[in-house]
């Protein structure tokens, strides 16, 4: 790893885009100090160093302000910060922090700036920058793009070393010894005669001591737990059920509500009649909100129960009503008027088929997808005069504080925001509607403690979903392998649509709508891809892998489709094309672990898929049987490459992880729409794959590159492309839409 090891104090918390460079026009920013938040809520006796590291005489408090939806983020955050404080995890409290521009994101802005992950020109280096910039300025508090470990990775080390020195230097003004002569272990400054001053006991010396303007970041060489396996932070409470989620809050006379709005999205509420459920048992209240009701009663079943037998008037979505005319909308929209991007254009596509005699053609369909996190929207509020409390599991804490202080008239600083763990999210939890529900109840029921859950079918039928898309493909290919790749993708805009719920500007092409397809490290003579805007429908999300979820199966399908018809490897023909080395290794890696081109023998097949998202290459081989009830999915072989494992038995876990996700998806799932109104309103309609059907799964990382990635999303996009071409090298079948379930059965 090439990092910069000795850091000033005032850079920790800028972000790596200027620990390892940045821009000029940047510096100014930068150099400025961010606020920590923690000072103002100091008790006497407590100290903080930075935003990230807390000490009192009875703990060693670290912050982790990235959102755990499942993917470890509280471990590994914790684990940055241990590895330099010299800290033990069983030493420590772990706390998400409070909603604070200092926990800005720096990388997640750059993932909307149409720049390759291969590309290290100035102009690129430039871009990220700006993004750090960006994201610093408007105090960007947010987890999603598989952003928290390239993040966060200098900024936790170094406000552990901050912190580590500073007390180092306390001891030293304790004891008289030079600095120089102490060292560190297990949360204590060790003197040479091997006494141990406990970080906890030198707090208060600690608070009067200067912070310590320089430090010199550990050699990984020598780290105790990171890069090691070792056991995350919330292992043990998860699986021994005591992990308290969202879901599980609760105060002292606390009340229940649930909410239920137009089941046909967008159509609002003309009227109600709650004459049924004044007379049910427990239900204190129905209340009116935007687009629908709330029932509060002293439990949540009740509620539940009530809340149906509300009768109420809606009124028509504004929407196209069914999933043919949402396609037909989509079909419409491949025209000169809608076009978005065309970040990629290189040689002459027209030319090259015009002057081909045999033009390869395909249409692609991918469905709207729910994110159908096990644990539903669900908060708790409680707003008194002049404070409101929110503990709820967020992505986007300082969103949810600014839009219920935008509804309640309070100031941003009278809004406090507990976040939880919570129990999946997939990007659900970047919204914040679910909250602005409870907060309106909540104002129709002051110095209330209130508990709002969402049914599942309400969660699952008011889902902000993965957008819907059509990919139509062209291309021409030689004897040489493939000479032309004309790829346009007519999608929903999630960036337009998310924000605009956020209240802020979606400015310039959205790069979503062709990520993981138009950045890929291909040398095709002719190449091409375009993206086209469908304007707004059904309002969509991020969904796990964002734009490049669907866009992995569009785009290596079509060059699966290629390959076959040149007559040539798919494997040797990527590899012939590959311009980066990364990439390369990473498909390399995987024909050594899938002994690619071996004989599987009669009805089985092995398909090939490389994606390269969110900055690292990833490719999958998927091995199938074609049985005589169905294809039976036998093997799964992934290779990514993350430039450090930080954890590698969770490395492991969230490849894994991405890949049953991206399978099961692809096999079965879709949203469909009647009446404006989503068909699938719980898991026996929206089916994931079953244990049963899960296929071994082999996984390897990679570590040659110089930049340290996020390995949450990367695993989905070419599960769903690498199954499809398994499935025509089993069967000869070629499958252009999903779920694969309307083709083909599972078993």
């Amino acid at each position: 790893m090439k990092t910069l090891k000795t850091i000033a104090r005032r850079s920790f918390l800028v972000g790596s885009a200027a620990v390892v460079g940045g821009v000029v026009f940047g510096t100014y920013v930068y150099k400025r100090d961010v606020e920590n938040p923690l000072e103002a809520g100091l008790a006497e006796g407590e100290v903080t160093f930075n935003p990230f590291v807390k000490i009192d005489a009875d703990a060693v408090t670290l912050i982790t302000p990235r959102a755990d939806v499942g993917q470890g983020a509280y471990s590994v955050q914790a684990h940055l910060i241990a590895e330099e404080l010299d800290v033990d995890l069983t030493q420590v409290r772990i706390e998400p922090g409070p909603p604070s521009a200092a926990y800005y994101n720096g990388v997640v802005a750059a993932e909307g700036m149409p720049i390759a992950a291969t590309s290290d020109t100035f102009l690129a280096r430039t871009g990220r920058g700006a993004a750090d910039v960006v994201g610093k300025v408007m105090g960007l508090q947010l987890t999603g793009g598989s952003s928290t470990v390239p993040d966060m990775y200098d900024r936790l080390r170094m406000a552990g070393a901050v912190a580590r020195e500073t007390l180092v230097a306390a001891a030293s003004m304790h004891t008289g010894i030079a600095a120089h002569q102490l060292r560190t272990g297990a949360g204590a400054v060790i003197l040479p005669d091997d006494t141990r001053l406990a970080y906890t006991d030198l707090a208060e010396i600690a608070a009067g001591t200067d912070v310590v303007d320089n430090v010199v970041l550990r050699d990984p060489a020598s780290w105790r737990h990171l890069g090691q396996p070792h056991m995350r932070t919330d292992i043990l409470a998860k699986s021994t059920g005591t992990q308290v989620y969202g879901i599980d809050m609760k105060l002292e006379g606390m009340v229940y509500a649930t909410t239920r709005t137009n089941p046909a999205l967008g159509g609002g509420i003309l009227g109600f009649d709650a004459t049924a459920t004044d007379a049910m048992r427990g239900v204190k209240a129905v209340l009116q909100i935007t687009g629908g009701i709330a029932v509060v009663a002293d439990n949540t079943w009740r509620a539940f129960q009530a809340v149906q037998a509300v009768e109420c008037d809606w009124g028509p979505s504004p929407y196209p009503g069914s999933s043919a005319q949402q396609f037909a909308a989509v079909a419409a929209s491949f025209s000169q008027d809608h076009q978005d991007s065309q970040f990629k254009d290189e040689g002459d596509v027209e030319a090259a088929v015009e002057a081909a005699s045999n033009v390869k053609q395909a249409e692609y369909r991918i469905p709207y997808l729910a994110h159908a996190p096990l644990e539903p929207m669900s908060v708790v509020v409680k707003l008194t005069k002049n404070r409101l409390d929110i503990w709820t599991g967020t992505q986007i804490p300082r969103f949810v504080q600014d839009g219920a202080a935008g509804l309640t008239g309070l100031e941003k600083e009278q809004v406090h925001v507990h976040a939880l763990m919570s129990g999946g999210s997939f990007g659900r939890r970047l919204e914040d509607d679910y909250v602005r529900q409870a907060v309106e109840i909540a104002m129709q029921m002051p110095d209330v403690a209130i508990k709002m859950v969402w049914s599942r079918e309400e969660d699952m039928t008011h889902d902000f979903p993965r957008p819907l898309a059509i990919a139509r493909a062209r291309g021409v290919v030689s004897a040489d392998g493939v000479q032309a790749f004309d790829l346009a993708i007519a999608s929903p805009s999630v960036t337009e649509s998310s924000l605009g719920r956020l209240g802020q500007p979606a400015i310039g092409p959205d790069v979503a709508i062709v990520a993981g397809a138009w950045d890929q490290p291909f040398a095709i003579p002719n190449y091409r891809v375009t993206g086209y805007r469908v304007p707004a429908m059904v309002p969509v999300s991020s969904w796990r892998s964002v734009g490049a979820s669907g866009n992995g199966f569009l785009h290596e399908s079509f060059m699966d489709e290629l390959c076959f018809e040149a007559g040539i490897d798919p494997l040797a023909e990527r590899l012939r094309l590959c311009t980066h080395d990364l990439s390369r290794a990473v498909l390399e890696e995987v024909a050594r672990m899938s002994d690619w081109g071996s004989d599987l023998g009669p009805g089985r097949g092995r398909g090939l898929a490389f994606t390269l998202a969110f900055g690292v290459p990833t490719a999958q081989v998927v091995e199938v049987s074609d049985t005589r009830d169905g294809i039976r999915i036998d093997k799964v072989f992934v290779a990514a490459e993350v430039g450090r494992l930080l954890d590698p038995v969770n490395f492991e876990a969230q490849l894994s992880g991405g890949v049953i996700w991206g399978l099961g998806h692809a096999m079965n799932c879709e949203l469909t729409y009647k009446d404006g109104r989503a068909e699938q309103d719980n898991f026996h309609a929206f089916e994931a794959m079953r244990l049963y059907q899960t296929p071994q799964i082999m996984v390897r990382g990679l570590e040659n590159g110089d930049q340290i990635r996020g390995i949450g999303e990367p695993g989905v996009p070419p599960a769903a492309p690498a199954l499809g071409n398994a499935i025509f090298a089993a069967t000869g079948m070629r499958i252009r839409e999903l779920p694969f379930s309307k083709s083909v059965d599972f078993v």
